[in-house]
């Protein structure tokens, strides 16, 4: 009796969620998502971002110039010990 019940009740669980999942086309931006209007950085991001580079700052990091407000992990402290090259953790 108890597996039937399960059964029953995952039926209805997979038919709620493919019912919300219907509405979305995953290859369109949803209606009212967040927009982002303008890209602003300021000196204390760069100086951030730039954190433990030394001048001249090597071509690989001119990708910066077209950063947009997503996540980097170039302005965030990295691993400890050896293998922070640019000195986050001292």
């Amino acid at each position: 009796m108890l597996r039937e019940i399960t059964f029953a009740l995952s039926v209805v669980l997979v038919s709620q969620v493919s019912a919300i999942d219907c509405d979305t086309n995953i290859s369109e931006r949803p209606r009212g998502a967040p927009v982002i209007s303008k890209v602003v950085h300021d000196r204390d991001w760069h100086v951030q971002v730039l954190h433990g580079i030394s001048k001249p700052y090597p071509y690989s990091f001119s990708f910066i110039k077209n950063q947009g407000n997503w996540y980097t992990p170039f302005n965030k402290a990295g691993m400890l010990g050896p293998y922070d090259i640019r000195g986050w953790h001292k």
